[in-house]
């Protein structure tokens, strides 16, 4: 295959080319209850062309081979009418030529279990949850999604590599009089299916919180000082700040890049945030992004300043800043676009005990439950909380939303847990200018942190 896109990229005219090819396959099985609502094997392949002329830009996209040399020159030419009427030429930094394969090697390889024994595993996982008193309702779901592709460069780029992900989730929901509660959990994410088996005990620990939730009492409103466990951490550094350091976002927004220039202090001296794609065994592993570069590790916030941030080739040569290896696209019909990997807040010094001793009163809030933000601005839900009165854990409580300013929080979290945790869920939508691309090959994690002061939302 290498051989072969090689070959045709030698007839394309522009300054530069590239080709990707993929051949894709899914796996997906889901249940509401005992009602089986999907259960597919599904395949695709395709390939996706860039090109660029004298600073323009042109992509293409094409499912057949035998449509890729018309592609090719098709994109040429549309490069060539970019460029003549584009004023802020393009450029790309350089990187080094790879070539070679960068296969995934999984310790118990998903591809090699029948569909049948990963419907049973759901089955098992779903009646087991369906036992437990007041649960009413079980979503559950098996995933799995690996990728095959081929890139080649007019630089010299040759390579081969894949991508493997899979994952069993469920969304309880519990019911008690006019009291409903949700709760939910996923495992899994990444490319071993070992991962996946003997997890009764976390299901049912989550199904039976869901139980316990529609007895208990609500948050109340007001403004505490909170302890976000590592689920709930993560999805706050990858949502409030992990956007603003993917450096396409940037380009267009002059007033968060002038709050985000390198060397900005973001947050107290314990504060450390990195993305790492070359941790493999968490959901955004990857060895190589869909621009050839090789992955890598990128220092975004060191000792609380502004160290880093991600970038694609066109992007780093923009600011003037280290390639991060972080361009990646869902598709052969979607052209990359820079998404974070596995981004997390680094391990600290404190223990868990230590933060719940350090607060009179506030709460411990555990597991994430959607949200959302608008430039510096989010509210986040937890799936529950705990009270904490005078250093000791208290009841548990419901209906639990934090909402808050990036900047401000960033400054506000006093004490970093020693428990860094991955969440085994993946995923992460964007549009980057074009359609949204859901990547389930994005990662997230954290400690437990203690924020000093957060805005709670709830009924009393």
């Amino acid at each position: 295959m290498l051989e072969e896109l090689e070959a045709a990229l030698g007839s394309s005219k522009a300054d530069y080319t590239d080709v990707r090819y993929e051949d894709n396959r899914s796996v997906n099985i889901s249940y509401e209850n005992r009602e089986l609502r999907r259960l597919s094997a599904t395949t695709s392949r395709g390939g996706h062309v860039r090109c660029y002329t004298k600073g323009g830009k042109a992509i293409h996209s094409f499912s057949r081979m035998e449509d890729m040399e018309r592609g090719l020159a098709q994109c040429a030419a549309d490069s060539q009418i970019a460029g003549s009427h584009r004023k802020a030429k393009l450029s790309l930094a350089p990187t080094e030529p790879l070539r070679g394969q960068f296969m995934v090697s999984p310790k118990k390889d998903p591809r090699d279990w029948p569909l049948e024994e990963k419907h049973e595993l759901l089955k098992h996982y779903r009646n087991l949850l369906m036992d437990v008193p007041k649960v009413v309702v079980v979503n559950g779901s098996y995933s799995e999604w690996y990728s095959h592709r081929w890139f080649v460069s007019s630089e010299g780029t040759a390579i081969e590599y894949d991508l493997l992900i899979s994952n069993i989730g469920f969304q309880i929901t519990a019911k008690e009089g006019e009291v409903v509660q949700l709760t939910g959990l996923s495992v899994g994410g990444s490319d071993d299916y070992g991962k996946l088996l003997g997890r009764e005990e976390d299901f049912l620990e989550r199904g039976r919180i869901a139980a316990e939730l529609t007895t208990a009492d609500q948050l109340p409103a007001g403004n505490f000082p909170v302890i976000l466990d590592s689920d709930e951490a993560a999805v706050f550094i990858h949502e409030a700040f992990g956007h603003l350091s993917e450096a396409d976002g940037l380009q267009d927004n002059p007033a968060f890049l002038a709050k985000l220039q390198i060397g900005a202090k973001l947050g107290s001296e314990i504060l450390n945030v990195t993305n790492d794609g070359t941790i493999l065994n968490v959901p955004g592993g990857h060895l190589v992004d869909d621009e050839g570069v090789r992955t890598r590790r990128t220092e975004l916030i060191k000792n609380g300043v502004l160290a880093g941030r991600m970038h694609s080739r066109e992007t780093a040569a923009e600011f003037g800043e280290p390639l991060s290896g972080n361009m990646r696209a869902v598709g052969p019909r979607f052209t990359p676009i820079v998404r974070m990997s596995n981004i997390f807040i680094e391990s600290g010094t404190s223990t868990f005990e230590e933060m719940v001793s350090s607060i009179d009163h506030g709460y411990y809030l555990v597991g994430a439950k959607g949200g959302q933000t608008s430039g510096d601005q989010f509210t986040f839900g937890a799936q529950y909380g705990y009270e904490i009165k005078n250093g000791k854990l208290g009841e548990l409580v419901r209906d639990a939303n934090m909402s808050g300013e990036l900047f401000e929080t960033l400054q506000n979290i006093s004490i970093i847990g020693d428990d860094l945790r991955f969440s085994e869920r993946g995923g992460c939508g964007k549009g980057g200018g074009g359609p949204m691309q859901l990547n389930a090959k994005s990662g997230k994690g954290a400690p437990h942190i203690k924020i000093n002061k957060v805005t709670l939302g709830g009924a009393r």
